[in-house]
């Protein structure tokens, strides 16, 4: 193929990512008229990067992190969205391994692409280890914005197969909030370091969305007068 073909080609696999809603948010049947896209995750959490790298100055090439983000997902253009409670990890690697090999297979700088995926799922090195804590924070701190708007209902949850989970059951047992639960979740099964830990705690303790949105927009426009 040419060059411009193979261009267009990466291009509309990618943009399949547009219209892939995130499983999470589908299997616990959140209300909304539009509801978070597997793209729309991967703006996320490139921009809390961006955030966690500028207030706690880690030690990582960012431009990296940044990099291996925009990728991390491209094998969910071919198998999906699929969770932790839907399949084991071991075979979601070996399947989503071969969609990108296949989907970066016709790109010149393919191989050195697949190399950033490969390093991102390995967790090895302190860029991908931060991008992983990323990816998994920037979940969690969605299910608190939806929780704000009240787009869930525990009372509502036919056929959510993740409400059996034992330790999700534990959990909302506790007297948690759904995203509470989240955010304990993410601090007892992800390796978040004492940042993320902080970031998730306080996302725990107070409002996070729309009021406080207000509040930054409003002290923009005052002290742009």
């Amino acid at each position: 193929m040419s060059k411009e073909q193979n261009v267009l080609q990466y291009y509309v696999i990618c943009n399949r990512l547009k219209n892939i809603i995130r499983t999470g948010w589908k299997e616990w049947h959140v209300q909304r008229e539009r509801v978070e896209s597997v793209a729309e995750h991967i703006f996320g959490v490139q921009m809390l990067a961006l955030a966690m790298k500028s207030e706690y100055q880690y030690d990582v090439d960012i431009m990296k992190v940044i990099y291996m983000l925009a990728v991390h997902e491209l094998g969910e253009t071919i198998i999906g969205d699929l969770t932790q409670f839907q399949i084991a990890k071991e075979e979601k690697e070996k399947i989503e391994h071969e969609a990108v090999q296949q989907i970066l297979s016709g790109l010149f700088d393919g191989h050195q692409i697949e190399e950033l995926f490969l390093e991102f799922d390995a967790h090895h090195t302190k860029e991908a280890m931060f991008a992983y804590q990323c990816d998994k924070l920037e979940c969690d701190l969605q299910s608190k914005l939806y929780d704000e708007e009240g787009c869930v209902d525990l009372n509502q949850q036919e056929g959510n197969t993740i409400m059996n989970q034992t330790m999700v059951q534990e959990l909302l047992k506790s007297g948690s909030s759904w995203s509470t639960m989240w955010l304990q979740f993410g601090q007892q099964v992800y390796p978040y370091d004492e940042h993320f830990k902080a970031v998730s705690n306080y996302a725990m303790k107070n409002e996070i969305g729309e009021s406080k949105e207000k509040e930054f927009l409003l002290k923009l426009k005052t002290n742009r007068n």
